[in-house]
């Protein structure tokens, strides 16, 4: 019965920098809940996750669901030159310790930052795409894209980097009339170790 309330309150969707509640430490959690996994190296508890990493968000580049004041989910958006996140080495430092979080700026920061080096015009590069765990399989993910779409200024949009094993997200984005133009295999030792075979590059115009 919970759940199907849930489905019937109203969702608004609402660039994050503008919202009305504090956005930061739900956005945060919800990276939390989806990228721990690939983390465990600097913290495997979810909570240390999220305080480290509430920082980094620009909040100008996210577009978050709001469902009865929570945070359901966030997606960014970007116009291809400007990060959607920025790391800071002292909080980092602070959350993982000295080590850890010296690590962390050095080797997510080109993980995270990376930018295009030569951007696409008129394209907006969607990214972080995330859904509290609470919410998840509502179409929360699905709405807010479409609300971008609609209401962001590009002519085409792309996707970076979603895992070929990501069975669930790449449905979504193709159901969202997404296409694949480019994939990237993973070194075998990789491969195996994270148990993705290639990163996969997907885009759509908006006139579909």
């Amino acid at each position: 019965m919970d759940k199907i309330s849930k489905k019937l309150h109203a969702v608004t969707i609402i660039r994050a920098d503008i919202a009305e509640i504090n956005v930061r430490p739900q956005i945060a959690k919800i990276f939390a809940e989806g990228f721990t996994q690939w983390l465990v190296f600097f913290s495997k508890d979810q909570n240390i996750i999220a305080k480290a990493f509430a920082h980094m968000f620009i909040l100008d580049q996210y577009y978050v669901a709001i469902v009865d004041n929570k945070v359901a989910g966030m997606v960014a958006c970007t116009d291809c030159i400007k990060a959607s996140v920025k790391l800071d080495k002292k909080e980092l430092r602070k959350h993982f310790g000295f080590f850890k979080g010296s690590i962390a700026s050095i080797v997510l920061k080109k993980e995270f930052e990376s930018l295009f080096k030569n951007p696409p015009l008129e394209t907006g590069s969607i990214e972080f795409v995330g859904t509290a765990e609470a919410f998840r399989g509502q179409g929360i993910a699905s709405q807010i894209i479409q609300y971008i779409i609609e209401n962001t200024p590009y002519n085409e949009y792309i996707i970076n980097e979603v895992a070929d094993t990501n069975v669930p997200a790449m449905n979504l984005y193709k159901k969202l009339g997404f296409e694949e133009y480019k994939r990237i295999p993973i070194p075998p030792k990789r491969a195996k170790k994270i148990g993705i075979n290639n990163f996969v590059a997907l885009k759509r115009k908006k006139n579909l």
